[in-house]
Formats: structure tokens, C-alpha cells, sequence
């Protein structure tokens, strides 16, 4: 068994506190698909909003273990949420701002992550590999929608979302933790054992779970490891990293708070960009389905 994550609960992000804002806001625009908007939070409610659906999201359908401050105020927050950019889903048809929002991802960049002191992957895995990488980087978590809007409209627009927010500020890769739900590998030693030996990032862009919290996904030699129940077995998210040819690191790490098992993900953006000028400029519409907690 690793170690339990436990995140103290933290004030509620503000203007004054927040590393990024109106410069970003700005810069990501907004997309429209049919009557949902895309873009970056402008204001602290609006950032409220998505804190209010992570909880809903992760606390009340994924049963993840709040603390008492967190059970009281209904918000799923920490320290980095001052220094991301939060891409939210708001359905103008619902409410304006942030009445509306009604799916979001937490966002990290490099230049921001300096400031903050460390990017979130950190806590469970040694990333040095990745912190070396040159130019702009951006650490995915957080990913969830509202439970009406679970449909492919919505998963698209939220992916597109993101390969624009990568195309806006030019990141050379992407990573983060992403989920299994559960915490007990055995039952998940298919879909890990598949991870391991079809999708390891190559050594010198394989980051590795701390000591203490590695827990080895090599259940099975891959002779015996079934691709299709694996596949099927994976969390809708984690397929649609899959196809945009992502890597993974060594190791997973229960996360008994959450009530999952978390993968270090690695996506070359060169993968990300090309499906964004493919999904503007012709008329192919293949984008992964996306809306479970990462990280």
C-alpha cells in the first residue's frame, strides 16, 4: 500500500492572489460550439464555479474522503488553483458566466509553475526528466463535466478547448496524472500491465513514482496481456490520451483521498497541434472523449 494524499483546504482563489488572469484570458479568446462557450476564467466566481463542480464531480459521485473544511465550504481546492488557468465549458442556454459552467480543466504552464514552486505532478512523481524539456509546458488535472453534459458535443469541445489553450501559448508537451478509479491494482493489474508495456515513455522522458508511493504496474508479461479488455477496461480519458499517442511513466500511485490509482501521462504536443489544424481546416471529426479527475 503507498501513501494517502491529503490536501489541506485553502482560501478561495482571488485577484490579488492569483498568478495568472486578464493577460491569458485575453490571449485563449473564445471558442462557440453550437451553445456552449469555451474559455479561460475571468473571475474569482467564475473560478468559484468550477471549484463547485470538481466537488460535486469528485466528492459526491467519485466518493473521494473530504475533509471537514472541504465538506463545509463544497469546493475542491489547493494552493495550485491561484496558479492555473481554469478552461471552463459554459452553456450560455443555462446562465452567463459563471451560472453556466458546466465543465472545466485546471491548467498549469511552466512560467507559472516557477512561481508557484513545483507543479502539481511533483507530489506523486519524480518529473526531473520532464522539468528539463525545453520551452512551454502545460500540466493537465482536474478534468471533469457536469453529469447532464457527459456526451460527446461537450467531450469534444472540451478537448478542442485545450488543443487551442496548447496552439494559444505554444507548449512543446503536455503531462499530468491521470486516474483509474479504485485503489486496489490487482483489480486493475489488465489495463496497468497494458500501460506498462505498450505505452512506457522512453527513459529519458519516463518520470517515476516517488519512493514510497511506486506501486509496479508490471502485473503480467505482455504475451498475456489481453489489448481489448485492457482498452476496455480504461477510463474514457485515458483512452483518448491514448490516442494522441501518449506516454506513460513508471509506476502508479494510489491515491486513497480520491479513491483512485494515478498514471504520469506524457503527450507530445506535436500530436495535439496537428489534430487542431485538422479539426479547423477540414472536415474530420475524431477528438477522444474526455471527463474524469486527473490529477
Amino acid at each position: 500500500m503507498t501513501g494517502t494524499s491529503t490536501r489541506a483546504v485553502e482560501p478561495a482563489p482571488s485577484a490579488n492572489s492569483r498568478i495568472v488572469g486578464a493577460e491569458a484570458c485575453a490571449a485563449y479568446g473564445e471558442q462557440r460550439f453550437g451553445k456552449l462557450v469555451l474559455r479561460l476564467a475571468a473571475t474569482d466566481e467564475e473560478i468559484d464555479a468550477a471549484l463547485a463542480l470538481r466537488y460535486r464531480v469528485f466528492y459526491d459521485e467519485m466518493n473521494a474522503i473530504a475533509s471537514p473544511e472541504t465538506a463545509a465550504a463544497r469546493r475542491d481546492r489547493d494552493s495550485f488553483d491561484d496558479a492555473c488557468d481554469h478552461l471552463l465549458v459554459i452553456d450560455e442556454s443555462v446562465g452567463m458566466g459563471a451560472d453556466g459552467v458546466v465543465g472545466t480543466y485546471r491548467l498549469l504552464r511552466r512560467v507559472h509553475a516557477e512561481v508557484h514552486g513545483r507543479f502539481y505532478t511533483a507530489d506523486e512523481y519524480d518529473i526531473g526528466c520532464l522539468v528539463d524539456y525545453p520551452g512551454e509546458m502545460v500540466e493537465l488535472g482536474r478534468s471533469c463535466v457536469d453529469e447532464h453534459y457527459r456526451n460527446r458535443p461537450t467531450m469534444q469541445a472540451l478537448w478542442r478547448g485545450i488543443a487551442h489553450y496548447v496552439f494559444t501559448f505554444d507548449a512543446t508537451l503536455m503531462f499530468g496524472c491521470a486516474s483509474l478509479p479504485g485503489i486496489d491494482p490487482e483489480q486493475l493489474k489488465v489495463p496497468l500491465s497494458y500501460l506498462y508495456h505498450y505505452h512506457l515513455a522512453p527513459p529519458a522522458m519516463r518520470p517515476v513514482a516517488l519512493p514510497g508511493r511506486y506501486t509496479d504496474m508490471n502485473f503480467m508479461p505482455a504475451a498475456e496481456v489481453d489489448k481489448k479488455a485492457a482498452m476496455a477496461a480504461l477510463p474514457p480519458l485515458v483512452k483518448g490520451y491514448i490516442r494522441l499517442g501518449v506516454s506513460i511513466g513508471d509506476g502508479a500511485v494510489i491515491d486513497e483521498q480520491f479513491n483512485t490509482t494515478d498514471v504520469c501521462i506524457i503527450v507530445d504536443t506535436d500530436w495535439v497541434t496537428d489534430k487542431y489544424y485538422k479539426h479547423y481546416h477540414l472536415p474530420r471529426l475524431d477528438m477522444p472523449w474526455v471527463g474524469e479527475r486527473d490529477g
